[in-house]
């Protein structure tokens, strides 16, 4: 387990392996800055084919997270935490609350919330242990809860912004989207699409899923391996990273990619490719900040829930802004909003 060497590492400030015997816990979490504030982000449970595949999720998700809070204009670093499940994993209570433990140990460095496979359940088993989380319960009024509905909100507006910038339509009305990932923050967009007049195509690896939006919102279901290749407008990639690269980049036939999946490019390069064949890329960590900016607003107590919304609103002109210095530099999308990541993080610092 190289962790110098991966390709993710990107001078993190810390990374801290975790198990218990007694639980059967293995996590890691990766702290990649502290430069704006507490790291923040999401713990991750899922199944991995190695402790090395483990790490590089950990690492590519972290510093991920460091340009999201960056771009959001948040007091946040950049953090993220993978449990890994193993064969055995039970899922105790036992395992979150030795789990809260290691993220209290660390002192309020790296603040925890739910990603993948977790849920506001789960949190508040971590929450017995440890102060430095959020993404619990909420009180009425106040921000907090599952951030599902704000990531899609959030995906929802910047997507209008991206097809109003590309298409020239000033609204989502007959507007074809195909969504990859029907899960939490894939059926909320899908609502918000219906609502505004989109017509939806969507897959997924559990086929229930897709007849939930098929009955609800006059889906069109796809096998998985086709989602990409739809003949529409918009894919919005909601599932996991990777799915743009140099295989699957001649197979998009929409004009625009605008999804929450984080780490959707699989390489820097990719964002080059995607520019050079003409879609209009939103990136990632900047249209699916939603979740964070609640996040952000619970932990600090510094928004009413209204007060949120309005801020994650805000993704949209921020993509414009984006969209317009792409075509004025001639740089692809995914490069402006490092760049412009990266500044906003050294300033902090």
């Amino acid at each position: 387990m190289a962790v110098f060497e991966d390709s993710w590492f990107d001078a993190h400030e810390r990374v801290v392996f975790c198990h218990d015997a007694v639980t059967g816990l293995k996590a890691i979490i990766a702290i990649h800055s502290t430069a704006l504030g507490p790291a923040a982000g999401g713990t991750r449970l899922w199944s991995y084919a190695s402790d090395d595949e483990a790490l590089h999720d950990a690492l590519r998700l972290s510093q991920g997270m460091s340009y999201k809070n960056a771009m959001a204009g948040l007091k946040f670093g950049g953090g993220k935490a993978v449990i890994i499940k193993t064969p055995d994993f039970d899922g105790s209570d036992a395992l979150y609350e030795r789990y809260g433990e290691f993220v209290d140990q660390l002192g309020g460095a790296y603040v925890t919330a739910e990603d993948v496979g977790m849920s506001v359940d789960i949190m508040e088993k971590v929450a017995r242990k440890t102060k430095f989380v959020a993404g619990l319960s909420r009180k009425k009024g106040q921000a907090g809860g599952d951030p599902s509905p704000k990531t899609a909100f959030g995906i929802f507006k910047g997507m209008e912004a991206a097809v109003l910038y590309k298409l020239g339509k000033e609204s989502m009305d007959g507007v074809t989207v195909a969504v990859q990932g029907v899960g939490h923050v894939g059926y909320h967009l899908c609502e918000y699409l219906y609502e505004a007049g989109a017509r939806l195509v969507v897959a997924d690896i559990d086929n229930s899923r897709v007849q939930r939006i098929a009955d609800e919102f006059e889906g069109t279901g796809v096998a998985l391996e086709d989602i990409l290749s739809q003949e529409v407008d918009v894919v919005a990639p909601c599932a996991l990273g990777a799915i743009i690269n140099q295989q699957s980049i001649p197979k998009f036939r929409s004009k625009i990619i605008a999804g929450g999946a984080n780490n959707q490019l699989e390489t820097r390069e990719d964002g080059q490719r995607i520019h050079e064949a003409g879609i209009l890329y939103a990136p990632d960590y900047v249209i699916n900040g939603g979740g964070i900016i609640n996040v952000a607003s619970e932990y600090y107590a510094d928004a009413s829930d209204d007060e949120v919304w309005d801020r994650v609103a805000a993704i949209g002109p921020r993509l414009t802004g984006i969209f317009e210095e792409s075509a004025a530099s001639g740089k692809p999308t995914n490069v402006v909003a490092d760049e412009l990541a990266r500044r906003i993080i050294a300033e902090g610092r």
